[in-house]
């Protein structure tokens, strides 16, 4: 039984909403929200139980009178023309409001205009949650911001890059500060985070980095030599993200923003003075991420890629990789 009818009856009953909410666990305002538009809609009690949940429910939230007007279906109608006006050259949405408003003088103000026309918009984009398979895909990144560490020695500060791998389905998560973005730290990082997770997926999924991409192309990128050598020694396929399209390798990105607030955020008054420091500051703070219970979710990181995703990651080979070198030869012949 929804809990919108268990108000209902117990509203029927006789019962304070402070006795509502105590017995159904909700905030007290929600039931007061709930009893007065019975009151002020006249709604029937006895009717309105029988209801299927969504018709029950469309009855108290009725939507916005906004998107009811007779100027907003108006307004709708124009959307192609706005949309296809806004990609020429030069043209703002002040303009089109201006021309807008000569046409319709009752219409939107500039400030609802550009509301209106942003919720279109970004209505009329066709978006998809992506469902993820255990042990399928691990995408990799570095983080935008560095993390600083004074060199004992000269006493300069330097900037470590800190790289970042992320399994989608279980969101478990490794975290690594190395010199540079260079081929060797960022295969170094990228074997002691498979180490981490105890084996290797089936699809690596690098941004356009030069360490692993060295021609990016919407359809057919050139992967570095030496980073198909290290798929080819794990056994993964390395498939890397469109460039300009962050949402290929949301999990990551979104991974990424967490640690700036989770780990950054805690390490920040804490010097460090080399990078093996930060490694194992790192550690501690990342095991307690995947910890943590996820929000919304009884379980953690961690819990979920023990039970159901770490059987699924290919054994990691016996042998560590070693690293190939490749030249281009230049035969001068001369005449």
């Amino acid at each position: 039984m929804s809990t919108i009818k268990q108000l209902l009856l117990l509203h029927q009953q006789g019962a304070s909403n402070r006795k509502i909410a105590d017995c159904l666990g909700i905030n007290r305002c929600t039931v007061n929200d709930y009893v007065t538009k019975i009151k002020a809609y006249n709604l029937n009690i006895a009717e309105l139980l029988p209801l299927p949940e969504p018709v029950l429910e469309s009855k108290f939230k009725v939507g916005i009178a906004a998107y009811k007007e007779t100027r907003f279906e108006e307004f709708k109608a124009l959307i192609p023309y706005f949309e296809k006006e806004l990609a020429r050259k030069h043209v703002t949405r002040k303009i089109l409001w201006e021309e807008y408003l000569s046409t319709h003088p009752d219409g939107y103000r500039y400030t609802q205009f550009c509301f209106h026309l942003d919720q279109m918009l970004v209505a009329r984009k066709p978006t998809a949650i992506l469902a993820h398979c255990a042990g399928e895909k691990l995408y990799i990144d570095f983080a935008g911001d560095t993390m600083p560490y004074v060199d004992r020695e000269t006493g300069e500060v330097k900037q470590a890059q800190v790289f970042v791998a992320t399994l989608p389905y279980s969101n478990y998560t490794f975290l690594m500060a190395v010199p540079s973005q260079k081929s060797e730290d960022f295969l170094h990082a990228l074997s002691c985070g498979l180490a981490y997770f105890g084996g290797s997926p089936k699809i690596v999924v690098p941004d356009n980095l030069k360490a692993a991409v060295t021609k990016s192309d919407k359809y057919e990128p050139a992967i570095n030599h030496i980073m198909e050598d290290f798929a080819n020694h794990y056994g993964f396929v390395v498939c890397p993200a469109r460039a300009g399209k962050p949402r290929d390798k949301a999990a990551v990105e979104n991974s990424v923003k967490i640690i700036y607030q989770w780990i950054y955020a805690r390490l920040r008054k804490r010097t460090f003075f080399s990078i093996d420091e930060i490694n194992v500051a790192f550690a501690e703070e990342i095991t307690k991420y995947n910890q943590t219970r996820m929000q919304q979710k009884p379980y953690s990181r961690e819990e979920k890629f023990l039970a159901e995703e770490k059987q699924k990651l290919t054994p990691l080979p016996e042998k560590v990789f070693e690293k190939k070198y490749y030249a281009d030869l230049l035969f001068c012949i001369n005449l």
